[in-house]
């Protein structure tokens, strides 16, 4: 399904051998979905995947960060952090932290 955001369909043409992959608009942004479940999180043009306990150290490894926003005054993250660079420019990079991004979820969803 094409979006009118370029860089949401360059991700899901990136993510099409990860299976059934969609986009939904969300405050400005874009949640990145498989199989109904979000993985994924796009604002302003940038790439959030999900991360928990134990996925936060090879995201903070690779140098990512965590998506903020403020509320009431103050910073909050939430359990989504940027995608590395590499992971834009080589699919087989993307699928692999799209699949520890969905570990993620799925842990998340069990709880």
């Amino acid at each position: 399904m094409a979006h009118k955001n370029e860089f949401v369909n360059y991700l899901l043409d990136l993510l099409e051998p990860f299976g059934f992959i969609t986009a939904k608009s969300m405050f400005g942004g874009y949640g990145i979905y498989r199989d109904e479940l979000m993985f994924g999180l796009v604002a302003d043009d940038t790439l959030y995947l999900k991360v928990d306990k134990s996925s936060v150290p090879e995201f903070k490894e690779a140098e990512s960060e965590p998506f903020t926003y403020v509320k009431n005054g103050k910073p909050m993250k939430m359990s989504y952090w940027t995608a590395p660079p590499e992971t834009l420019e080589n699919q087989d990079s993307m699928l692999e932290w799209a699949e520890k991004a969905w570990a993620a979820a799925l842990r998340a969803k069990r709880k």
